[in-house]
């Protein structure tokens, strides 16, 4: 019986499947689309996983090309198939599996099978299904599984996705550094354990928020290169069944090739294979970035927090109103959504904890919820720091006046007198200011410990921030 009108029949070991006719994808992709409507988010929500796979397909097929096992048509239109995807979006709705699914990522790997052997019939002038002029296993994975594909994929796609990450962490550094150089000379209480400590300027504070920054930027770009080592040719398991004995060396050099990477054969891709190290490593580095930038968001609450009632040492940009039922109230929102961004991270490396735990012997079943939890978190961090740094940070504004009012009622300045007055005297100026409500600069002068002249020595502005100046100013008086 012929199939209704507007399908297609596409045969597995299953039997047979009605596809839509002009659908890209075929059989395979079918069963997993009806086998994981898990997330609703498919693979092709990941256009840096999807280019990258397209990627190690166009370095197989000229692979297998140059050492004489793909003929020169197939492997030209293959090629020319996998440059089509790769400088379009318009296929991006053909990579429909879920990107949460079990099998180590083989629904993911047809679904890529079946969509270049399409795309190359259509360039061929065949229909979508006539496989025998370009074939998804056959021609299109030859030389291949997805136990060596998919990883090696997932990890070019994983730093591709880490660009505009890092791109966004240098603008948010950047911002950090134009506060730091405005707020440079403000004085303001410093703060342990949400007590008042010793002085400091505002732009010290906001310097280390640039430093915390840019030191993460180091951290992911030195784990990154771990991703340059791939197991690509050693199929199933690592031992490299059914390829050439020069097909391993050949295909990553050419895959380094096409992607400009200094990409590496793995030295042992048995191993490579079934480990899944790095990616937990990676997952780390991303949850540590997170954390970090959850603490800075925090830290920003806090010190705009009132504006009348808490510190209120800087101003958050308005973004909008805060509340529904309190007319004038504006809320931290951009730097309390960043908290929520890091929650969410910190619980995808767990999942990634947990996937790595949870394989067995020659290879790791649960890549595809890696990878989803590993991009997931890369997409939202982008946009979480892409945000801090636009619609916060950038628009900070410095409240000079109340954070001279805290400073100079900052009992923890007279911190800097004990090398002159002695740690006990120093203790009982600081409770009789605390009791009394009063300043440690009148007590100072009321009891006759010091003059003027000596206790604004003492308390100038680079003594109390710069450790050094403080050192020479105390051994010259």
């Amino acid at each position: 019986m012929p199939p209704p009108a507007g399908f297609r029949v596409e045969k597995d070991l299953l039997g047979e499947a009605r596809i839509p006719v002009e659908a890209l994808w075929g059989v395979h992709t079918s069963r997993a689309a009806q086998n994981f409507p898990i997330s609703g988010e498919p693979v092709g929500a990941f256009p840096d996983f999807i280019r990258a796979f397209v990627t190690v397909k166009q370095a197989a097929a000229r692979t297998n090309r140059a050492l004489g096992y793909l003929d020169h048509k197939r492997a030209a239109l293959i090629e020319e198939a996998c440059l089509a995807l790769l400088k379009s979006d318009d296929y991006r709705n053909d990579f429909i599996v879920d990107a949460m699914q079990g099998g180590a990522g083989t629904s993911t790997n047809m679904n890529v099978n079946e969509v270049i052997a399409n795309v190359a019939l259509g360039l061929a002038g065949k229909k979508p299904g006539d496989y025998r002029v370009v074939h998804p296993n056959d021609h299109v994975n030859m030389a291949q599984s997805t136990n060596d594909v998919y990883p090696t994929a997932l990890r070019l796609g994983v730093l591709a996705a880490t660009v505009p990450l890092l791109a966004a962490l240098e603008d948010l550094a950047c911002a950090f550094k134009t506060k730091a150089d405005e707020f440079a000379s403000i004085l303001k209480v410093g703060r342990t354990q949400l007590r008042d400590a010793v002085p400091m300027t505002l732009g010290q504070e906001f310097r280390t928020f640039q430093h915390a920054v840019e030191t993460e930027i180091r951290h992911i770009r030195d784990q990154s290169e771990s991703f340059l080592t791939v197991n690509l040719g050693g199929t199933a398991i690592g031992t490299g069944l059914n390829t050439d004995p020069r097909y391993a060396e050949t295909v990553v050099q050419e895959l380094g090739r096409l992607t400009g990477l200094a990409v590496v054969e793995a030295s042992d891709r048995i191993e490579a294979t079934s480990d899944v190290g790095v990616f937990v490593q990676f997952s780390a580095v991303l949850k540590r970035l997170a954390l970090k930038l959850s603490k800075i968001s925090s830290d920003l609450r806090l010190l705009s927090s009132g504006p009348r009632a808490g510190i209120g040492e800087i101003m958050l940009p308005a973004v909008q109103a805060g509340s529904s039922i309190m007319p004038g109230k504006v809320n931290p929102v951009i730097p309390e959504a960043v908290n929520q961004v890091a929650y969410l991270v910190a619980g995808y490396d767990v999942t990634v904890s947990m996937c790595a735990d949870g394989g067995q012997f020659q290879l790791n079943p649960f890549e595809p919820m890696i990878g989803y939890c590993l991009f997931s978190s890369l997409k939202t961090l982008t946009a979480a720091v892409t945000l801090l740094t636009t619609k916060c940070v950038s628009g900070i504004a410095a409240d000079p006046e109340r954070c001279r009012y805290l400073f100079e009622r900052n009992i923890g300045i007279v911190t800097a007198l004990v090398p002159v007055l002695g740690y006990d005297a120093c203790s009982q100026i600081a409770r009789r200011a605390l009791a009394e409500n009063r300043t440690v600069s009148e007590l100072v002068l009321e009891e006759k410990l010091l003059s003027e002249n000596e206790l604004a020595g003492l308390l100038r502005p680079e003594f109390l921030t710069q450790p050094n100046v403080g050192r020479v100013t105390a051994a010259v008086m």
